[in-house]
C-alpha cells in the first residue's frame, strides 16, 4: 500500500480495502474484486491463492503499519504518559485512514470466512494490549508512576476504549471518526491509570 507505483498485490489489497469501505454489507467475492482491480480470476489467484490469504495480507498491512510507528513511538518517548497517549493516537488515525480495514479489524468482514482470520485479527489486539501493559509497567518501575490499579486492567480498560471507537466508526458508516476530540478523551481516560501526583 505504498504511495508510489504499488505492486499487483498491493492493488489487489487495495481493491479488497476499498470493497470493504465502499459497500459494507456485501460479502466480497473474487470475481467482483478481480473486475475492480481489472483483472482475470485466474491472475488474482497468481497472487494470493485464496481469499483468506487476501484477507491475511490486510491483516499483515495493518500489523506492520502499527507496530513499526509503535516502536518508533517507544524510541523517542520515555515518558510512559506520552507513549500511551501516542500509540492510542496512532491506533485511532490509522483505522481513521484506512476504514474498509476496520471492517476486518472488527470481525464484520470475516463473518462466513476462515475461523483462522478471526484468531489472526485477536492476535493483533492481544499484541497491542501486552505493549500497552508493558508501558504501564515501566512507568511504574522507571518514572514512579504509580498505578490506581493493575497494568492489566487499565490496559484492558484503554483497549474498550480504542476499540470501542473503531466499532463506532464502522457502526457509523465511517462517519463518527475515531480520532475525534482524542485529547479531552484522553484526559479522562488517563486519570484512571495513575494516582494523583503521579
Amino acid at each position: 500500500m505504498k504511495q508510489t507505483e504499488p505492486s499487483r498485490r498491493e492493488l489487489i489489497l487495495q481493491a479488497l480495502a476499498g470493497l470493504l469501505e465502499s459497500d459494507p454489507g456485501a460479502r466480497i467475492t473474487t470475481a467482483g474484486l478481480a473486475k475492480r482491480v481489472g483483472v482475470t480470476e485466474a491472475a488474482l489467484y497468481r497472487h494470493y491463492p485464496s481469499k483468506r490469504k487476501m484477507f491475511e495480507g490486510l491483516i499483515e498491512f495493518a500489523e506492520e503499519a502499527v507496530f513499526s510507528r509503535c516502536q518508533l513511538i517507544l524510541q523517542e518517548h520515555e515518558d510512559a504518559r506520552i507513549r500511551l497517549q501516542q500509540l492510542a493516537h496512532l491506533v485511532l488515525v490509522f483505522a481513521e485512514r484506512n476504514p474498509g480495514l476496520c471492517r476486518v479489524l472488527t470481525g464484520g468482514a470475516l463473518v462466513g470466512e476462515d475461523e483462522g482470520l478471526q484468531r489472526r485479527v485477536s492476535q493483533f489486539f492481544d499484541r497491542l494490549e501486552t505493549q500497552v501493559r508493558q508501558i504501564l509497567k515501566e512507568g511504574d518501575i522507571r518514572q514512579g508512576l504509580r498505578p490506581l490499579t493493575s497494568a492489566g486492567h487499565s490496559a484492558d480498560w484503554m483497549m474498550v476504549f480504542i476499540e470501542g471507537r473503531i466499532q463506532r466508526f464502522v457502526r457509523s458508516s465511517f462517519e463518527r471518526r475515531p480520532s475525534t476530540d482524542f485529547d479531552e478523551s484522553w484526559v479522562l481516560l488517563a486519570a484512571g491509570f495513575w494516582a494523583a501526583g503521579s
